[in-house]
């Protein structure tokens, strides 16, 4: 009879330990069900847009005479939202748009070589631009240019594929062998400092450091304190050559990335 109750006992003691255990395993998994995990909770992702950004209009003048600056709406860009209130789309009549911080300054240059539209927090006297004395930019600036391969711009075009397009050697071969300028004029492989980043073998991105010449100086932006970022992009045949410089003070650098991306998004589209 007491083995028989012993017995008893310890069944019961089994069933509420497995009670209470049944119980812990119900409570745990509604509280997960009720909860997100901490992966999910934590995870706050940048918009990468639509974002709309002013657009601003920039006068230009060059070969045909001084131009109005071109009106449009705002645009609607692919960029995060809190670059983009800090942003805005600037253009001349001749060139591509650029991104640029906004309130900046703007204008720019064209001819049957290229054109250049620069954007700057200060004021762009237009005379400096097509002065020989004038040396360019020193601080925070941006630049973007189109040089082309059919016209006398082909000079400078050959000069940034010998830098950095080695899978466009006979284009600069073809430029030398008319004897117009010495092959020195085009020395090969890229600058000793310069960072490269290449996205195929026709564009590729670049920072040249401060201090320092690079494929940045290669431009109206003077060697200062700050680095200068960019693309350097290669279009059709014969090759035009798109450039952006971007040199930004530190509080603003890093919507360097922002303007990069939108002229690689522009040139591919134009």
């Amino acid at each position: 009879m007491v083995n028989n109750m012993r017995k008893f006992s310890l069944i019961a003691v089994v069933a509420v330990i497995l009670i209470i255990a049944i119980a812990v395993l119900i409570h745990l998994e509604t509280q997960s069900a009720v909860q997100p995990s901490a992966s999910v909770t934590g995870s706050n992702p940048i918009s990468t847009g639509p974002s709309r950004v002013p657009f601003v209009g920039c006068k230009s003048d060059g070969q045909m005479g001084p131009m109005e600056a071109p009106t449009d709406n705002s645009k609607v860009l692919p960029i995060a939202a809190e670059a983009a209130q800090r942003l805005a789309y600037y253009q001349s009549d001749k060139s591509f748009g650029v991104l640029a911080p906004r309130g900046w300054y703007c204008f720019g240059t064209y001819g049957s070589s290229s054109n250049n539209l620069y954007v700057s927090p200060h004021p762009i006297n237009s005379d400096n631009l097509f002065s020989g004395k004038w040396r360019g930019f020193a601080g925070p600036v941006v630049q973007l240019s189109t040089s082309y391969g059919d016209t006398s711009g082909r000079f400078s075009v050959a000069q940034t594929i010998a830098r950095v397009f080695p899978a466009h050697k006979p284009f600069v071969s073809h430029v030398i062998e008319e004897g117009i300028e010495p092959a020195s004029s085009f020395p090969f492989g890229p600058y000793p400092n310069d960072k490269l980043t290449y996205k195929n073998s026709e564009i590729v991105e670049y920072e040249t450091p401060a201090h320092t010449e690079g494929l940045g100086t290669n431009s109206f932006l003077k060697i200062d304190a700050n680095p200068i970022s960019g693309v350097a992009i290669l279009m059709g045949q014969p090759a035009d050559l798109v450039q952006l410089s971007v040199r930004l003070s530190p509080d603003q650098v890093n919507l360097t990335s922002s303007i990069i991306q939108q002229v690689e998004r522009d040139t591919a589209h134009p």
